[in-house]
């Protein structure tokens, strides 16, 4: 049978389906350009935001926080780099247990610290795919305990630790910082955005496989110093002094302030008790406040320096004036103002009414002024007001205004009642007193600097007693009293310690003047004052003629003894400023006093050509202190320089006659006589010498060149035999002088007595090996 023939489509159908086929492509195009803009357009920051997530690691770089230097450049804060751990929990996997648990074994040594417990890492181990912290600025031993683990997914960040060197030395004055160094108190938390400095990143790029490709770092902008106008050595002085007294008395608190009168600089600020900055997790918080300027506390009959200096100032007061102290009481609108119990005085003098402390005779002091003079006083000494010391949490202690006054309010204020102030308030009052009435608010900054310890811009100031005040003033500064008033106060305050109630801050070859003060607390539950709770302080300077510091004294609560001020007090202030005063080379202004067992030196003791048995004492020390052999040629040098004296004399004879017969003095003519006697003893000739033009040196030596034997048992001092060095001389000079000649050839001195230096043994151009220690002998 016979098929049809194949029809042919029409073009009408061929249309149709090129059209569909057109449709279907456009919209497949279109809706891959849609889902194009949506994740290109709408969705681009989230797809850049996760890709990189994955794909990098973004580290903050901490920069180094500034350094605190003493005004010596001694470090009391720096930063050290320490590691921390971290892990990537998504590298864990299923390990995360067993990797907490292993971790804290490790890490987990305080049980104080729950941070680095097994549960707290575990918990921030699940809460995290990319990141957590493990432990945080480890020590040494632990970090290296944590790598010997090789835990895959636990890594090694450098981190700076905050470290100071002194431990609790000024503690709250520094402060301490937090974990991630962020200053939680003293000048850290002051100065926190100044010294933490600006942070940098660190960009690393990862493969699929956690293969770090490469990274990127921005560098952080270390913080910056400061230095400070606290002596450390002062500062230990001070602290030393307070701690001891603290524990005898078993007082609460204490705060010892010394300040340079003449600047406002704060050369020490202690506070018992103290804390540890660097172990941050056991600090008591009573032990944080900064107790000198946070505190405030009625200051007792110290204030009636201020109502006294008032008096001499506006009320025409003479300190020879005599004042009615009426017996021991006065009343006044029904109150009865009393003296201590056992004071009953009559008609005495405005001096002897102040060096015995008594209450009706400064209450009569502003009477002769009255109220809006006393207060316009108390106001230009500083009361009432933040001195501004660049310390936080500073108060301005209660001033009131005599328009709040109560009728009797002035008898309370007259004595130190019904106003409270802080310590660093009441230091800089003194220091009023002893300047010469000018009144300069006190700091603690010296200056703030980029430059580390070592850049010669960067140096040290150490402190000078000075009897000007600087020019131009400060700002903050302004006259209190006249000069001539200041100098009738000071004549005043030392009849205090001489005479009065402050005996036992008498000081040893130095004038001291001051005054004591005895305060009653507040009972929180009588609401009146308590007869057992009491804060005994003592406020003075010295010299008197031209004050150096200026020392305040606070001791709160003592429980032990009479608890006054004088005997509370005023022993602190005796030590701390005998010991600074020393520490300084402040020259004595009165006769030193014999102490117990030891002889008084008369002017037959001082002079040069001692008695033979006093060299003979020097020598044995040096032969103990070095522990020489009994062969060795520096034992007894004394008696081998006298007899090379001899042989001296008879080579300068021979040598002079050389001279005149037209012979140039060579280099040996040209040295110092003992040298020169001590080298030609030795059989040492000037054609010995090199000549001045060949420009060689050669060692002169009153002994043989026998190296000295090194020791290490005991307490001997290990000395390089090797390296001989030339004995300088000390005559002349104090210690500190003494000890920086020594330091500057290696040497070490032993001193014997204070002052200055009269005997040493060797003799001076002696050669002896470095680290020989020279007995001195100081005498004054």
């Amino acid at each position: 049978m016979k098929q049809a023939p194949r029809q042919t489509l029409t073009a009408p159908i061929r249309r149709i389906r090129f059209v569909y086929v057109t449709l279907f492509f456009c919209l497949w195009v279109g809706l891959i350009v849609l889902r194009l803009g949506w994740v290109q357009v709408v969705r681009h920051s989230e797809f850049v935001h996760r890709a990189a997530q994955q794909q990098q690691r973004t580290f903050e770089v901490a920069p180094r926080r500034g350094m605190l230097y003493d005004r010596n450049l001694r470090e009391l804060a720096m930063t050290v780099l320490v590691d921390s751990v971290y892990a990537v929990p998504s590298e864990l996997g299923d390990n995360k247990e067993n990797a907490a648990q292993m971790l804290s074994e490790i890490v987990h040594s305080d049980p104080a610290d729950s941070y680095t417990s097994e549960n707290r890492i575990l918990a921030r181990l699940n809460a995290s795919r990319n990141f957590a912290w493990i432990a945080r600025k480890l020590d040494p031993e632990t970090a290296k305990r944590v790598r010997e683990l090789n835990l895959k997914g636990v890594y090694f960040q450098k981190e700076f630790k905050r470290f100071y060197p002194n431990n609790d030395l000024a503690a709250q004055v520094l402060g301490y910082v937090g974990t991630d160094d962020e200053g939680l108190g003293g000048l850290e938390l002051e100065f926190d955005d100044d010294m933490h400095g600006t942070p940098g990143h660190m960009l690393t790029a990862l493969d699929a496989k956690r293969h770090v490709l490469g990274s990127e770092e921005s560098q952080p902008l270390p913080g910056e110093n400061l230095v400070l106008t606290v002596d450390a050595n002062i500062q230990y002085i001070a602290e030393k002094a307070l701690d001891a007294q603290m524990e005898k008395m078993k007082a609460l608190h204490g705060t010892v302030v010394v300040q340079d009168p003449h600047t406002g600089q704060i050369l020490a600020l202690a506070i018992s008790p103290r804390f540890n900055p660097n172990d941050s997790r056991h600090m008591q918080p009573g032990s944080l406040t900064d107790l000198a300027v946070s505190d405030v506390y009625e200051p007792g009959s110290t204030f009636k320096l201020v109502t006294y200096s008032a008096a001499l100032d506006a009320g025409g007061v003479e300190p020879t004036d005599i004042v009615d102290c009426q017996g021991g009481a006065m009343t006044l609108f029904g109150r009865t103002m009393h003296d201590d119990k056992s004071d009953h005085f009559g008609r005495v003098t405005v001096q002897y009414a102040l060096e015995h402390s008594s209450d009706v005779g400064a209450v009569k002091m502003v009477q002769k002024i009255g109220n809006e003079k006393f207060y316009h006083y108390m106001k230009a000494f500083g009361f009432g007001e933040r001195t501004g010391i660049e310390l936080p949490s500073e108060t301005r202690g209660l001033l009131r205004p005599p328009q709040k006054w109560g009728a009797t309010s002035f008898m309370s204020m007259a004595i130190g009642q019904e106003v409270a102030v802080t310590p660093i308030q009441l230091v800089t009052m003194v220091s009023t007193i002893a300047n010469g009435g000018m009144y300069l608010p006190p700091h603690i900054l010296l200056n703030s600097t980029d430059e580390m310890k070592g850049d010669p811009r960067l140096k040290a100031v150490a402190f000078h007693p000075e009897n000007e005040l600087p020019d131009p003033l400060p700002d903050g500064a302004h006259r209190v009293i006249s000069e001539l008033t200041s100098a009738k106060m000071r004549k005043m305050m030392q009849g205090i310690v001489e005479e009065g109630t402050g005996k036992i801050a008498a000081l040893n070859g130095y004038s001291a003047a001051g005054k004591t003060g005895t305060a009653q607390k507040i009972d929180p539950e009588t609401h009146t004052y308590s007869h057992t709770k009491l804060v005994a302080s003592f406020a003075g300077f010295a010299p008197v003629s031209n004050p150096a510091i200026s020392v305040t004294v606070v001791i709160d609560t003592p429980t032990v003894g009479t608890r006054y001020g004088s005997e509370t007090s005023g022993p602190v202030f005796a030590e701390v400023a005998q010991q600074v005063l020393e520490y300084l080379g402040v020259p004595h202004d009165q006769p030193l006093k014999a102490k117990k067992g030891v002889p008084v030196l008369t002017a037959k003791d001082l002079v040069d050509d001692a008695p033979a048995d006093s060299t003979a004492d020097l020598t044995a020390m040096f032969d103990d202190a070095n522990n020489l052999p009994a062969d060795d040629p520096l034992r007894n040098p004394t008696a081998t320089a006298a007899a090379q004296t001899v042989a001296a004399d008879k080579a300068a004879a021979a040598e002079t006659k050389a001279t005149e017969k037209g012979k140039s003095p060579g280099i040996v003519d040209l040295l110092p006589a003992k040298i020169l006697s001590a080298f030609k003893a030795s059989g040492g000739t000037s054609s010995s010498m090199p000549d001045a033009a060949a420009g060689e040196t050669t060692r002169l030596s009153p002994v043989n060149n026998t190296p000295m034997a090194q020791t290490g048992s005991g307490n001997n001092v290990l000395v390089d035999a090797s390296k001989r060095v030339a004995v300088p001389s000390f005559t002349g000079v104090g210690l500190r002088a003494a000890l920086e000649q020594a330091d500057a050839v290696g040497l070490r001195v032993k001193p014997m007595g204070s002052g200055l230096a009269r005997e040493q043994v060797p003799i001076a151009g002696t050669m002896v090996p470095s680290g020989t220690e020279i007995v001195v002998r100081f005498t004054r």
